[in-house]
């Protein structure tokens, strides 16, 4: 099976999330025999922290413009059985056009930040990736948020066919590791500088380091500006290649998630970097919001904070019972989780949807 992708970005995992999950879920296709090929647009600030030049079983395009790009888009297509433009494509809406001409492939679009998108649409704006004719000719929309976000993605852009295709993480990367004393911490946060984060940031990290002076708290990430209000026990890490994250993750007593406002409100969202740190075995405290419990049972396999304290009492919690806590997610994940996961259902999905097209012909109105 041929799998042709028109993405973000693939080779640099500075300032987005959509790298590391790429290299999960094709390193897991092409384990089940997959082969990919991936177009990515040579954009300068990708180029500047490039860490994957070359895809296993697969072909990375890297192109200068989409002219550039287009006789090898031409030629992949032709033999592919998918073909899929995700979300923040820079080149999402010509692809798009290029992809729903293609008459062999199945024809999909992936929404790697659907909250994102259909906030936009509430303002009113336009996305750079999605066509004024909306999602209607796809033969399948993939949407990595659930619950009410797969309904709007129907009625708002008029996708057919939808089904989550949610985050994971691939273990053989993420995994307990030995600690770095560089990045030693007794709380810890990997994320890239967001407006709508930085409320979660300051009651969640921020605020316990005013109170606790004797710990240490990290921040990974890139684009803080440089006004960010650093305490003296709050220590940075511009950027933080996906090979350290284990032992970022392992170099942590605890580690915090804080979801992005659209997605939190919206629910049904899990940031990657969720399962990323339990598969590390590290215990977690995230933000709360709907449908968090579907992926982790509160209490047992992750804390949740809703205010300062929440973070505060996590962090005056036992070695012991944070160690079962870590433990527990570490168990959800590989058994519910992981890019091998993703890749079985992402098959599911496809091998349902090529039945119902050959039993319904209604599917193609």
């Amino acid at each position: 099976m041929k799998l042709v992708v028109f993405g973000l970005s693939i080779s640099s995992s500075w300032g987005n999330g959509h790298a590391t999950l790429w290299r999960g879920l094709v390193r897991a296709l092409g384990r089940r025999g997959w082969t990919v090929v991936f177009f990515e647009r040579d954009l300068p600030y990708y180029a500047g922290a490039r860490d994957l030049y070359e895809i296993e079983n697969g072909e990375l395009i890297l192109y200068g413009d989409w002219e550039e790009a287009l006789p090898a888009a031409r030629r992949h297509l032709a033999d592919a059985d998918v073909a899929l433009v995700s979300s923040y494509c820079p080149d999402g809406i010509a692809a798009s056009d290029l992809v729903l001409s293609a008459h062999r492939p199945i024809r999909v679009f992936y929404d790697l930040d659907t909250p994102v998108t259909l906030s936009a649409l509430d303002r009113g704006e336009a996305t750079t990736y999605i066509g004024p004719r909306g999602l209607a000719d796809f033969d399948l929309v993939l949407s990595y948020t659930g619950g009410e976000a797969l309904d709007a993605l129907k009625s708002r852009l008029g996708a057919r066919i939808v089904a989550p295709l949610y985050g994971h993480v691939d273990p053989c990367v993420h995994r307990p590791t030995a600690p770095a004393a560089h990045y030693g911490a007794d709380l810890s946060y990997i994320g890239t500088y967001a407006e709508d984060r930085q409320a979660g940031v300051s009651a969640f990290l921020l605020e316990p380091a005013r109170q606790r002076p004797a710990l240490r708290f990290v921040i990974a990430g890139a684009q803080y500006p440089q006004d960010f209000p650093w305490g003296e026990n709050v220590f940075f890490v511009r950027h933080l290649p996906p090979e350290e994250h284990p032992a970022f993750y392992s170099s942590s007593r605890l580690t915090l998630n804080v979801t992005r406002r659209a997605m939190a409100r919206m629910g049904w969202c899990p940031p990657g970097r969720l399962f990323e740190a339990a598969a590390c075995c590290v215990p977690i405290v995230s933000d709360r919001w709907q449908g968090l419990d579907t992926f982790f049972e509160p209490g047992h396999e992750i804390l949740v904070a809703v205010e300062s304290d929440d973070v505060i009492a996590a962090l005056d919690l036992g070695d012991a019972e944070l160690r079962r806590i870590a433990e527990a997610a570490r168990d959800r994940v590989l058994s519910c989780h992981t890019s091998e996961h993703r890749a079985i259902e992402l098959e599911a999905i496809l091998e349902d949807l090529k039945s119902a097209a050959a039993g319904e012909p209604a599917l193609q109105a």
